[in-house]
């Protein structure tokens, strides 16, 4: 059964940057078609790319594409504390492999742009001013805000059954995860990139490191932390307080 489940989490989350990394590179690389379309864009596909991702993973594993989410729902008791390890493995999996078939997909175009903060921006996130514990602040707020609605989504929806424990957010959670994503992203996001997600930039970041890309720079491996440890204290908070709410 647990195999089963980090299959499809890992085929969630690798259509999951698919689609999310795929926007970011049509509309910010050279010489796309979509080049300058801008973050309206980018924030609704990013919304859309969840919402495949949880249709496709959803009725197997609860579709959480997220260690964030996972670790929130352990802390809330609604999923097996023993499966949060191997769900976020898989998640970090499948994020490599989606921004690396990105890559693959929008070589030329990696190549025709010269600005190598733009070649990482289409990976994983960066700030938009630096100042860490602020972009730090927001990771966890937009993460809090992410795993406190899912949550509460998940208290009126029919649960998923894993290993004996209820596991929410299944397919029938697609439609209200999008809107917020596009929420979070197009009223919070524009700060850091609303990462809101560890396997979303981890995965991603370790493509750019290993990829061959044309004047790529450096992956931003001092900023990594702040997506990382941003989106598992918010889970966390949004957890507690989830315990006390509902």
């Amino acid at each position: 059964m647990l195999l089963k489940a980090c299959l499809f989490e890992f085929i969630g989350t690798f259509i999951l940057i698919l689609l999310g990394d795929g926007v970011v590179a049509g509309c910010c690389l050279k010489k796309t078609k979509a080049e300058g379309a801008g973050w309206a864009v980018i924030t609704m596909a990013w919304g859309f790319a969840v919402m495949c991702g949880v249709f496709i993973a959803g009725p197997y594993s609860g579709a959480h594409l997220n260690p964030a989410v996972s670790l929130g729902l352990a802390i809330a008791g609604s999923f097996p504390w023993a499966w949060v390890l191997p769900y976020s493995l898989v998640q970090i999996l499948g994020a490599f492999c989606g921004a690396s078939l990105v890559y693959a997909i929008y070589k030329d175009h990696f190549d025709a742009t010269e600005d190598s903060g733009t070649k990482l921006g289409v990976f994983c996130t960066a700030p938009a001013i630096r100042n860490n514990w602020r972009n730090l602040l927001s990771e966890i707020v937009g993460t809090w805000l992410l795993v406190l609605c899912i949550i509460a989504f998940a208290t009126e929806g029919e649960a998923t059954t894993i290993s004996g424990a209820e596991v929410h957010m299944g397919a029938h959670g697609a439609f209200p995860v999008t809107l917020l994503i596009m929420a979070i992203g197009m009223s919070l996001g524009a700060t850091t990139g609303y990462a809101i997600n560890p396997a979303r930039d981890l995965g991603p970041r370790i493509a750019h490191a290993i990829l061959p890309i044309k004047g790529k720079g450096g992956s931003g491996w001092d900023y990594s932390w702040i997506p990382i440890a941003g989106p598992l204290l918010g889970a966390a908070l949004a957890a507690g307080c989830s315990l006390l709410i509902f």
